[in-house]
């Protein structure tokens, strides 16, 4: 295995993402998008949490569970069809031998790759290899990533809305806000359980209010796409 081209330092800021094996489906239906967001919050622990054994046996909501120590923080993230992204930093390092934001995905990906497995009867890598990492290197870029991330599941409604503009823009905030699989409720509304999954206070308020939260993510997408270097996946 060859060397990460973007090391992960504690302290900085990554957009993280991984995608399906051959660009394949990772996530089914609504039971297996559920089991990554969950898993979202109970990798993100220093303890070492099964969850068959530790949630489910246990009869437990994972929402209830004590997580002590987290490992990373998430500002943002969002689940497609065949790949997900997450905005991500470590505040510090070395919590378990080595890099924090390694140690989670690491976790999170096998966890959710035994559970796919295990359920339909498959065997193989489900991503295509190692997760990718973009380090996040000034509010500009940040800024972008959020608003992006954010709008990703826009081209399930609409998939040509980038080169040909938003047809309905009522419609698509109202998609949006019933997109389950997303931090965006979360900053819009703020009062679901997997808002847990968050931890804010190490991440720039990026947007004045809840108010103005779906007008400014708009604008500013629209006002700085065109002029971003780096492309990721669609």
């Amino acid at each position: 295995m060859g060397l990460r081209k973007t090391s992960l330092v504690s302290g900085e800021f990554y957009h993280v993402y991984n995608r399906g094996n051959s660009r394949q489906q990772i996530f089914f239906n609504d039971e297996d998008y559920s089991r990554f967001v969950k898993l979202l919050y109970i990798c993100n622990s220093v303890k070492k949490l099964n969850f068959r054994e530790d949630i489910v046996e246990k009869k437990i909501d994972v929402w209830d569970v004590d997580r002590e120590e987290t490992i990373v923080s998430v500002g943002a993230w969002v689940l497609m069809p065949n790949h997900f992204h997450i905005y991500i930093t470590s505040p510090k390092d070395g919590l378990l031998g080595e890099n924090n934001i390694s140690v989670f995905m690491r976790k999170l990906c096998t966890a959710y790759s035994k559970y796919i497995n295990t359920k339909y009867h498959r065997t193989g890598s489900l991503f295509e290899g190692r997760f990718k990492s973009v380090h996040v290197s000034d509010e500009t870029q940040a800024k972008y990533l959020f608003s992006y991330m954010h709008l990703n599941p826009i081209k399930l409604f609409q998939k040509n809305w980038k080169e040909e503009r938003i047809q309905n823009k009522n419609q698509v905030i109202l998609f949006l806000d019933k997109y389950s699989w997303s931090s965006y409720p979360d900053y819009l509304l703020g009062n679901r359980i997997e808002n847990k999954i968050l931890d804010r206070k190490n991440f720039l308020n990026y947007f004045s209010s809840k108010k103005d939260f779906q007008k400014e993510i708009f604008e500013w997408f629209d006002l700085h796409k065109d002029s971003q270097k780096t492309v990721f996946w669609e």
